[in-house]
């Protein structure tokens, strides 16, 4: 079925346009047959324009509709009282209706859709009885046949887009880490901004992706699996999010480091500082697969960079001993305690997966 809809792509017929198109006629069909009613075009056309790509549009599109073909239907029927059918006439509905529209703040859908509702019932609702309740009652049937349809016939799946930014965040979190490395260097011009604003640019993509996949998700009660899976990874995210605050911490105690006048560290500690770096960035890269695919495999990888990177971060500790400037020695404490706070929200991956197996 997907193969299908992929290849009739390549000539224009988008899952959308075939969404539409069956909406529209069902609709029709719906109007014609069933409630036999005189305007069936009405729910047809309502149909047209109520399809979007999510659930949540849709839902979105035929509320304002539907707002505003009452409201316009029910200012067309008042003035309709006073005035005959015009270019006055005309001029005072729209004003009228598009001005209380714009007043009580409403879309700006809802405003040009009360100014269609009220000319069209204002010219024709004079003539023919029943015009207004049926242009009502046919665009509601149209705009529900088009949010189940849309519902039900393959709807947007954005959770593997949701999966991508997340591999790509912990992959990108991860090589920030390691390039901090180039600060412990005393002769280096290196801040690690740059590196750091890119990472805060991945997360935002993150954010972003995740709010249209809730999106896409929302109002629809054939995806509760889905729903529940993207309710996951948003707190997977958000422990990423916690990660990307302890390197971006990480990025200013270094910093503070280079500035510091009484800076001085052997090599060793040194070398063994950008091992427990590396570590901790292996630990964030795995974290992020073990997010999308909870693997037994993935899961032991992880399991067994966190013992790596905490021994690595022991070896550090034992080595602040050597350490008599006070400045070096808090600035240090306050890069080793944030690669173990990144390394305890890695374990409480396998915590989390171990509880809902």
């Amino acid at each position: 079925m997907i193969k299908s809809i992929e290849y009739l792509a390549r000539f224009g017929l988008t899952l959308q346009i075939l969404k539409t198109a069956l909406s529209a006629a069902i609709s029709w069909f719906v109007a014609t047959n069933l409630l036999h009613a005189e305007y069936p075009y009405f729910a047809a056309i309502a149909a047209i324009l109520t399809v979007q790509v999510t659930v949540a549009d849709s839902v979105d599109k035929a509320t304002q509709r539907i707002i505003g073909i009452i409201g316009g239907v029910l200012l067309s029927m008042l003035i309709g009282h006073w005035f005959k059918v015009g270019a006055l006439s005309i001029f005072f509905v729209i004003l009228i209706g598009m001005g209380i529209s714009k007043a009580l703040r409403m879309n700006p859908q809802i405003i040009s859709q009360v100014a269609i509702s009220s000319l069209l019932v204002l010219a024709f609702g004079q003539f023919k009885e029943g015009y207004a309740f049926d242009r009502i009652t046919e665009t509601i049937i149209g705009s529900a046949i088009a949010v189940l349809i849309n519902a039900v016939i393959i709807p947007q799946n954005a959770i593997p887009d949701v999966e991508s930014c997340i591999l790509n965040l912990s992959k990108t979190c991860a090589q920030t880490l390691v390039s901090l490395k180039a600060l412990l260097d005393t002769t280096t011009r290196k801040t690690g901004r740059s590196e750091v604003n890119a990472l805060k640019k991945e997360y935002q993509k993150c954010q972003d992706t995740l709010k249209l996949a809730e999106q896409s998700l929302k109002y629809n009660l054939f995806l509760t699996r889905k729903r529940t899976r993207l309710s996951r990874l948003a707190v997977s995210i958000n422990k990423l999010d916690h990660i990307t605050v302890q390197v971006r911490g990480i990025r200013r105690g270094l910093a503070d480091l280079q500035q510091n006048k009484a800076f001085g560290i052997e090599l060793a500690f040194s070398e063994q500082l950008e091992r427990a770096m590396e570590a901790t960035a292996t630990c964030i890269e795995l974290f992020g697969k073990t997010i999308v695919n909870a693997s037994a495999e993935n899961l032991m990888a992880l399991s067994t960079a966190n013992e790596v990177a905490r021994a690595e971060q022991a070896l550090c500790l034992r080595e602040l001993k050597n350490i008599f400037s006070l400045e070096t020695l808090r600035d240090v404490g306050s890069i080793l305690t944030d690669l173990s706070r990144i390394v305890t929200e890695t374990e409480r991956q396998n915590s989390a997966i171990i509880a809902n197996s």
